[in-house]
């Protein structure tokens, strides 16, 4: 499970693989339709599948002469896990933050701002 976390961190690092994956999100589509909305060409996109591809986060399948891409939630609901864990640490941490500053007595008066000329 390790690797596998590692290629997916890896692939979702980059900007462009993340969009990849946000419009994968709404269904499968070829690497033209992937390749419009980026100022790059088809066999940079190709370079950008294939590393999703490795990740596991994608699959290409065979329709006729294209290649379509579709998502797969699988290693992303690993990825998805493994922030879970973190996420209760922080909001644990931020819950003894905000109970330590709740325990602070509040000053009732304010500085004056020094204006200076």
């Amino acid at each position: 499970m390790t690797v596998q976390l590692d290629r997916a961190f890896a692939a979702l690092a980059d900007p462009t693989r993340r969009a990849i994956i946000s419009r994968l999100a709404s269904g499968e589509a070829t690497v033209k339709e992937l390749a419009q909305p980026f100022e790059m060409r088809q066999p940079s996109i190709s370079k950008h599948l294939k590393v999703l591809e490795r990740a596991g986060l994608i699959s290409r399948g065979r329709a006729a002469q294209t290649r379509p891409c579709r998502l797969e939630a699988a290693p992303l609901k690993e990825v998805a896990q493994w922030v879970e864990v973190y996420r209760n640490l922080w909001e644990e941490s931020f819950e003894r933050l905000d109970a330590f500053l709740k325990s602070i007595p509040s000053s009732t008066t304010r500085g004056k701002k020094h204006v200076s000329k």
